[in-house]
């Protein structure tokens, strides 16, 4: 006879096991870190810690963020929730103002909502390793945005809303279909290498013009 499936005990999180999670930062701040908790949902009992400045959900189970969960943190400044399996996010996740880092690598999102164009505070966006194919417009309204990752996913063409994202200091765009110039982008060779970002004020004179009319034509062509 073959061995007998073990039966996976399903875990209980109370508020108690989340008031134990809670840790310092180096600088003061509050983070509720639930990392590697075996969540499949994200516990409705933490709704009462919503005062933390951060949340910590990565590597867990978490296939949906619920809006009530959204409407109880509303004032965190970073949110991660890379290595779950998340196919999509409210609507409802544009509440979060406050918001300078952003985590959402290694899920399953094929879409993210225009929404996430009013977190204007934002510095970090990463969208890696997901199914993303294009993006709303309204991101290129995070002028505050600085890093912005994505990688692995499924672009054909560079996102229309990076011409309008003047403060970004780095992008990755490794291995995503990108086609340059009528020329597939190989999986071996980075993106980051054809695209780069650099301040103005380190330009000189030609260069700055070069790259503005480059930037025009750019425009031009994704709009």
């Amino acid at each position: 006879m073959g061995k007998k499936r073990r039966k996976t005990k399903v875990k209980t999180f109370s508020l108690n096991v989340a008031q134990s999670c809670v840790e310092l930062t180096t600088d003061g701040r509050q983070r509720l870190n639930l990392s590697f908790k075996e969540i499949a949902v994200v516990p409705q009992c933490i709704q009462k810690l919503g005062l933390m400045d951060e949340l910590d959900l990565s590597r867990n189970l978490i296939t949906m963020v619920p809006i009530d969960f959204i409407e109880s943190f509303i004032s965190i400044s970073v949110l991660d929730l890379h290595s779950n399996y998340l196919e999509q996010l409210p609507k409802s996740i544009g509440r979060l103002q406050n918001l300078l880092v952003l985590n959402l690598c290694n899920n399953r999102l094929t879409s993210v909502p225009k929404e996430l164009g009013l977190l204007t505070k934002l510095r970090t966006l990463n969208l890696c390793i997901n199914r993303l194919r294009v993006l709303p417009f309204s991101i290129g309204a995070l002028k505050e945005l600085r890093h912005f990752g994505l990688s692995d996913n499924q672009f054909t063409l560079l996102p229309g809303c990076l011409a309008r994202m003047n403060n970004l200091e780095t992008v990755k765009l490794d291995r995503n279909p990108i086609v340059v110039e009528g020329t597939a982008v190989q999986e071996s060779m980075t993106t980051e290498s054809r695209f780069h970002l650099v301040r103005e004020s380190a330009l000189c004179d030609i260069c700055l013009q070069k790259c503005q009319a480059e930037r025009m034509e750019f425009r031009d062509e994704t709009e």
